[in-house]
């Protein structure tokens, strides 16, 4: 097979593409967008392969693997993409397991086992064995989207390896596939060896460096685990193939071993003066045998505040690293008490001990989110992996640090370091000027391979080599223990097909890298992409591909990725998105710029609802990017039809005001209001929205003004609230009067041109914002709060206002003055009224997105509610869920989420902010929902 780059990859025959279609029809996806999306991981590598299968059962992954080894072509498998090293891309066939091959297929309580297929996300997992009190013991942080079997390929091990041990530790048994295409079944015992041909040999060959080269520490992650092989060890097969980094052959199912949940376990959270002193406090805190030992810096905590603000954050003790032992007990109290025994034993400068609960939760929040978060230093410098998780014995562990910190001074880096001390993994992201190539990370990575080695470490500590280390691992291993993984992985992948590159005849660490490649791309006359110095460039690669979109945000709280939750698939991830881009900028594969198929493709589905601005933990902001790829596309082009209709809403609302009982009446006959959304560019399928018999803007009301002595205030009234809901901002000025405002109502005119920013008619949206910060500084200016009642809008003033027109500084003075209902209400000195109403909450996505809920939520509590807030997206989403070719999806995620939350409780009232959440309900469902002023309108009244 001929020599292949990124840009060119393996050329897969029309013979070995005819043959896999014959079999395997649609399950094989060849498109140039799928392609895009899934040429790299979480890692620095980029490697377009030439097909993508998503398999629904075993057979499908057999008969894939057997075409492929006939025709010489590569296989790489993949299950949530999240490998840092590199592991989960190459040539040739790409096998993606997550996509249907995803479930759980039993739990014994009995003997505290599952039976999973290797696409099961972790999260779903621990999910089904919870009712059992069971649990699977190791849990890295990326848990609600990685998979079982990507677990398996990596060893991965998480906070709680330290209690529970590696996943090799927890794998009993496995149905694996050989490069060879053959199914046989991996375990332990006197016989399992016989499973492979000559492996009997091998090892009775080999016991000398299986016994001296492999296992020397318990993180010892680094090239394959040969030493489960040798009969003291049991000779476990299923443990030796865990950690082969698909190299070895595919897991087609697993019979993995669970552990009880801990009851209630508490925090000792010990502060010190920096990561390498309290490194040195490790051994001092083992022999307590705590549940997890993790290191956590102090800069990694800065990031959250400047993010997210104190309320994120958890009271901590003074210093500038921490250490968060978690205990355990039979009970919480127990816990608590065994949390202050760890803090009596340590030589903390300070402390705090955090019982089970809120406070926990956010703290290990903010360790789980650490590979997103440290994605940029503390200079704010794009960070990267390479040299992710390292580990050394933990006895050595500060020393390490010391060294590592030197280093990367020497070399001119910086980074966060962080991770699992109680086990000597560190996690670290740097910042390597990979935009100028890779010789600057190869310097780096060669002298910290040896640095490591010196300490008897790892290279890697639970991510396996992959692309980035496997080069080095003659750093650490003696050449006779890198010709027995040769001849390991020859018994199991005798044609060299499985994941080529990886740990055996590895690939160049500085070859595929995916940043080197991608031009410059400047901010223009759209957005300034401010956070990145203008570059565009930089903002896309923001993504770095920890794959937190790819998360069921009912199971977490979030909203990101609505599209990804209704599809499973990749391309309509917030990284599948990026990856477009990404590749767009690269020119080597998606060549057409703005004007890419594959680009506009992957967007489509990009609700733009901005949760990926919150939830995701570099920072992404894919609404914005889609709205800057329309803005260039169309430049001074002919633009789609609902651009012209639905992307100038507030204009034709204006237009058909004098019209409305005409419009109305239209709406109930069926024929002609399928002909007028069509005609509008919308699904015929959607309801024509009920125009009231007056605007806001022609009541008396928007011409009062109350001169009360209390906090003064600007009612804006935007164009939806004016158009489509007036009773909203009538409310809303009658419970301002209520609570003693001095309120004005902004001026007709004052537009935040959203429906302009979501289709990317930017040049028009910036005319419309100057006209509203024209309209609206002068209140600022004489004292006066705006205060916004739809969330869409008021957070288009508080963020994209400022993003495009970055150089006025009126618009930084209004983006600073406007608020929410909420967020004034609870402000001001004010008592409420008493609703004690049962309430299910959609929170509108750009309202959690950019103000957050905590506001509304303090105003509900204060008026004695009982709140259930459903999470994720409502599914319409302004002109997205209007469109055609999006119902279906649209009206999917409704019924995933609020739907079903609704159907679950029908006792609660239903309060959606949002116009188009309350239009979706009442769409898909005939379902009422009402805007806060009107709640707390009512009982003001009552």
């Amino acid at each position: 097979m001929a020599a292949t780059t990124a840009d060119s990859p393996v050329p897969l025959t029309e013979a070995f593409l005819d043959a896999l279609r014959g079999k395997l029809g649609d399950l094989v996806d060849a498109s140039a967008t799928t392609r895009a999306v899934y040429s790299t991981d979480a890692s620095n590598y980029r490697i377009v392969p030439g097909a993508v299968l998503m398999p629904r059962t075993k057979e499908d992954v057999v008969t894939a693997v057997r075409i492929a080894r006939e025709h010489r072509v590569p296989v790489t498998v993949r299950g949530g993409g999240t490998s840092c090293a590199g592991n989960a891309v190459g040539p040739g066939l790409v096998i993606d397991f997550s996509r249907w091959m995803n479930r759980v297929l039993s739990v014994d309580p009995v003997s505290s086992t599952a039976v999973v297929e290797p696409g099961a996300v972790l999260s779903t997992l621990q999910a089904e064995a919870l009712p059992y009190g069971l649990r699977f013991g190791p849990d890295p942080s990326t848990a609600t989207r990685c998979t079982i079997g990507g677990m398996i390929g990596n060893n991965a091990c998480g906070p709680h390896g330290l209690s529970y041990g590696r996943t090799a530790d927890n794998v009993v048994s496995m149905t694996w596939l050989t490069g060879g295409g053959e199914v046989i079944t991996a375990g332990s015992g006197p016989d399992a060896l016989a499973a492979v041909p000559g492996l009997d040999a091998f090892v009775a060959e080999h016991l000398a460096v299986l016994r001296t080269e492999f296992g020397r520490f318990g993180r010892q992650i680094s090239g394959y685990s040969l030493e489960h092989l040798l009969p003291e060890n049991g000779r476990d097969l299923a443990a030796a193939l865990t950690g082969t980094e698909g190299s070895c052959g595919v897991l087609l199912e697993a019979v993995v071993r669970l552990v009880p949940q801990a009851p209630a376990p508490a925090l000792a959270v010990l502060g010190y003066a920096d990561m390498a002193t309290a490194a040195d406090d490790v051994p001092h805190l083992l022999p307590f045998r705590p549940l997890a030992l993790e290191g956590l810096d102090a800069q990694l905590v800065d990031v959250v505040r400047r993010a997210h603000g104190d309320g994120a954050v958890p009271a901590l003790p003074a210093g500038g690293g921490w250490l968060i032992a978690e205990a355990g007990g039979a009970t919480a109290a127990e816990a608590v008490e065994a949390a202050h025994a760890l803090v009596a034993a340590s030589h903390a400068a300070d402390s705090v001990v955090l019982p089970a609960g809120p406070e926990a939760v956010r703290l290990w929040q903010i360790r789980a989110d650490g590979a997103g978060l440290a994605g940029r230093t503390a200079a704010g410098k794009q960070a990267w992996p390479g040299w992710e998780d390292s580990a050394v014995p933990p006895e050595r562990l500060g020393d390490y640090l010391r060294g590592l910190q030197a280093l990367m001074a020497e070399e001119g880096l910086s980074g966060l370091a962080y991770g699992h001390f109680g086990d000597g993994c560190v996690h670290a992201r740097i910042d390597f000027p990979l935009d100028v190539g890779g010789a600057p990370m190869r310097a780096f990575l060669e002298r910290a391979a040896a640095l490591a080695a010196e300490h008897g470490g790892s290279l890697s500590g639970e991510h396996g080599d992959g692309r980035a280390r496997s080069e080095l691992l003659p750093t650490m291993y003696d050449p006779g223990a890198l010709r027995a993984m040769e001849r390991f992985k020859a018994l199991l992948d005798p044609d060299d097909v499985m994941n080529p590159g990886v740990v055996v005849r590895p690939a160049l660490l500085d070859a595929d890298l995916r940043r080197p490649g991608a031009r410059r791309l400047r901010a223009t006359d759209g957005f300034a992409f401010a956070r990145d110095g203008g570059d565009v460039t930089d903002a896309v690669h923001r993504c770095v591909g920890v794959g937190k979109c790819r998360a069921d945000p009912r199971g977490q709280g979030g909203f990101m990725c609505p599209s990804f939750t209704a599809t499973r698939d990749e391309k309509d991830s917030t990284r599948g998105r990026a990856r477009a881009l990404q590749e767009m900028l690269n020119g080597g594969f998606v060549t057409e710029g703005w004007n890419s198929p594959e680009v506009h493709e992957a967007l489509d589905l990009c609700l733009s609802c901005k949760a990926c601005a919150t939830d995701c933990p570099t920072g992404i902001d894919m609404a914005m990017y889609k709205s800057e790829a329309l803005h260039r596309t169309y430049a001074g082009r002919r633009r789609l039809l609902s651009h012209y209709t639905l992307g100038r809403l507030p204009q034709w609302l204006r237009l058909l005001a004098p019209l409305a009982p005409l419009v109305n009446l239209a709406g109930r006959v069926p024929v002609l209001r399928r002909t007028m959304m069509t005609l509008a560019g919308a699904d015929p399928r959607r309801s024509l929205p009920p125009l009231p018999a007056k605007p806001f803007r022609w009541s008396g009301a928007s011409r009062t003004r109350l001169g009360a002595d209390g906090p003064k205030v600007l009612l804006w009234v935007d164009s939806f609230s004016d158009a489509l809901a007036p009773d909203i901002p009538r409310d809303a000025l009658e419970v301002l009067t209520a609570a003693g405002c001095d309120v004005e109502i902004a001026a007709p005119g004052a537009c935040c041109g959203l429906t302009l920013i979501s289709t990317g008619q930017l040049t028009a949206a910036k005319a419309k914002l100057r006209t509203t910060v024209d309209l609206l500084l002068p209140h600022v200016r004489a004292g006066r709060t705006v205060i916004g009642i739809e969330p869409s809008c008021t957070a288009t003033l508080r963020s994209d206002l400022v993003e495009l027109l970055p150089d006025d500084p009126g618009a930084a003075e209004l983006a600073g003055a406007v608020r929410t209902f909420a967020e004034f209400l609870t402000s001001i000195d004010w008592t409420p009224p008493q609703a004690a109403e049962h309430l299910l909450v959609q929170p509108h996505c750009h309202h959690y997105a950019v103000m957050g809920y905590e506001a509304d939520r303090s105003l509900l509590r204060a008026m004695g509610c009982d709140v259930e807030i459903s999470p994720g997206c409502c599914g319409l989403a302004g002109n997205f869920g209007m469109e055609k070719g999006h119902y279906e999806v649209s009206a999917k995620i409704a019924r995933d989420g609020i739907l079903t939350r609704a159907a679950g409780h029908p006792d609660r009232r239903i309060l959606a902010d949002g116009y188009s959440c309350r239009t979706q309900l009442q769409d898909l469902a005939g379902l009422d929902g009402r805007h806060l002023a009107q709640i707390v309108a009512e009982a003001l009244r009552r």
